[in-house]
């Protein structure tokens, strides 16, 4: 049997490795290094794939959230409502900008923001909502565009884990993830599902008054070169990234439908233990097995025996990476701690950070390896 890995960069690579040596090597004998033809052709596939007028490909994805923020004017003073349980980035940019952050709780069955707790933190200060589609699944954009809607705020998906996914409103109409706020953004960092070989990053809009900001943002806040008409930054997506980017970019369903079988063997193996309560695919205003809501860029299951320390070392012990995502909530880092915080807010949150625990998830997982990993860890947990 293979090794069992988080993310098997390696396997996936050995499978497009003549075609993604073959689109470097362009990169190489043009020198064109920066802007280069490649970025442009995978610019214009992706703004095809998601059906979105405008892709602005930058640096990383925590450089599109701050762009995405600076592109739509938030002051310092404006508060940025966001999810508790999710990696940092998130709220950094919004602390960097010195915008105020707000930290909600989240729900028990998809990890994503809780809509209640959203509404609740509303104030005549807030600005903006920030959904992250976490471990793939896709936030209830129905109910945030609702919100948003009502108190004239803007909604910046954080689209990092969860490019590919489809959200269907309640009206039946089908968008990609990202592409439903008055901004998205993205990162491509090699893990991702769509992952580039470096950093990368993305950000996307259908508003063309936006889009012009931000083109000028992300270069320096130029247009012409050597003119600076705003405030910019250097972000930009390299063209040997774009050549790597541009030949993954026609597999990126193939991979997510890799991580959905994966995840089916994973729910199934698992269904008549107790101790585990798998993922929920049930954000998206349809509940089914082949629902399209949810990537799993990670699979997690929350461990309910009080055994998920145990298990994480079994696993290592057995060779099986695993990885808990997230230790520590938003609002206990030393960072980001506020005295407006009241534990009884993040009760949720509070007990996901004692239970969860994500499996290997990636496109290369094999049956004799899925076998094992479940075999292992219901045999522990009986």
């Amino acid at each position: 049997m293979k090794k069992i890995h988080m993310v098997d960069l390696q396997s996936q690579y050995q499978k497009i490795k003549e075609t993604v040596d073959q689109s470097i090597q362009e990169v190489l004998n043009s020198s064109a290094y920066i802007n280069g033809p490649q970025v442009k052709e995978f610019q214009a596939g992706l703004e095809s794939y998601l059906d979105v007028k405008h892709v602005i490909p930058c640096a990383n994805g925590t450089d599109a959230l701050q762009i995405a923020m600076m592109g739509l004017g938030l002051q310092p003073g404006d508060e940025v409502i966001t999810a508790d349980f999710t990696f940092a980035a998130t709220v950094e940019v919004i602390a960097l900008l010195q915008l105020t952050p707000v930290l909600v709780d989240v729900e028990a069955n998809t990890f994503n923001i809780d809509i209640d707790a959203l509404k609740k933190a509303i104030t005549p200060k807030t600005k903006a909502i920030v959904p992250v589609h976490l471990f793939g699944q896709v936030a209830n954009m129905d109910a945030i565009m609702e919100i948003a809607k009502e108190h004239n705020l803007f909604v910046i998906e954080d689209n990092a884990q969860a490019i590919g996914a489809n959200y269907t409103s309640k009206d039946g109409t089908k968008k990609k993830a990202g592409t439903i706020g008055n901004v998205g953004t993205t990162s491509f960092f090699p893990s991702k599902n769509l992952g580039c070989y470096g950093d990368g990053g993305a950000i996307f809009t259908n508003d063309d008054d936006l889009a012009h900001t931000i083109r000028g943002i992300v270069n320096h806040g130029m247009y012409k070169r050597y003119y600076h008409d705003v405030v910019g930054v250097n972000s930009r997506l390299d063209s040997m990234q774009a050549a790597v980017l541009k030949i993954k970019l026609p597999l990126l369903d193939s991979y997510c439908n890799a991580r959905r079988n994966a995840a089916k063997f994973y729910n199934k193996a698992f269904s008549n233990n107790a101790n585990i309560i798998t993922p929920t695919t049930s954000s998206c205003n349809q509940v089914c097995e082949h629902c399209d809501c949810h990537v799993f860029h990670q699979y997690t299951l929350q461990i309910t025996n009080g055994k998920r320390d145990e298990l994480h070392q079994h696993l290592l012990d057995n060779g099986i990476a695993n990885a808990i995502y997230y230790p520590v909530p938003l609002h206990k880092q030393k960072a980001y701690v506020d005295i407006r915080y009241k534990e009884e807010d993040f009760k949720v949150t509070n007990q996901l950070i004692d239970t969860v625990i994500s499996l290997p998830m990636h496109t290369e997982l094999d049956e004799e390896q899925l076998v094992f990993i479940t075999k292992t860890i219901n045999d522990f947990l009986k």
